[in-house]
């Protein structure tokens, strides 16, 4: 018997909850939607949005909230997407920035809604950790000067 996830993330946003749910199920190949919970038009909002839904990502489920503008993204949360080959990395960048995302630093980058993502090689903790310390701190300079970061850049450091 499967248990359920103990600890879900649960995501606010500004009306455009349904939005966010479709563009991440589109980017992520092994996603789906799990529910999605409109008004009936008895509450504040009008009848037909999406006031909350659910969606899941690699198995990992995210609970969604439209509850207004209140409360905003800040970098200080942010989802960490461990990434096996450069054009995963590739993929998830440009579909994550498109639209009015914000590149960062070091493979960070907001997406149109300001919700924050690390976009991070599998291979980075091996080489920013590596027994070589000049060989970790040449890795870690390349990864300073990176927006998206670049596996075999990162490698040749």
């Amino acid at each position: 018997m499967s248990r359920a996830q103990k600890i879900t993330p649960f995501l606010w946003y500004n009306g455009n909850a349904e939005e966010a749910i479709k563009l991440y199920t589109s980017i992520f190949k092994e996603s789906r939607i799990v529910s999605l919970m409109r008004t009936d038009g008895s509450g504040p909002e009008a009848t037909g949005p999406v006031i909350m839904g659910s969606f899941e990502l690699h198995g990992q489920v995210f609970h969604v909230l439209n509850g207004g503008p209140q409360y905003k993204f800040t970098e200080a949360v942010s989802l960490f997407v461990s990434c096996d080959t450069q054009e995963e990395i590739d993929h998830l960048w440009s579909s994550l920035t498109a639209d009015g995302g914000e590149e960062s630093q070091c493979g960070w980058l907001k997406d149109k809604f300001g919700l924050s993502w690390q976009i991070i090689p599998s291979q980075l903790v091996g080489l920013l950790g590596h027994q070589d310390r000049a060989k970790a701190g040449r890795a870690q300079q390349a990864m300073l000067k990176m927006q998206k970061l670049d596996i075999r850049a990162l490698q040749e450091a």
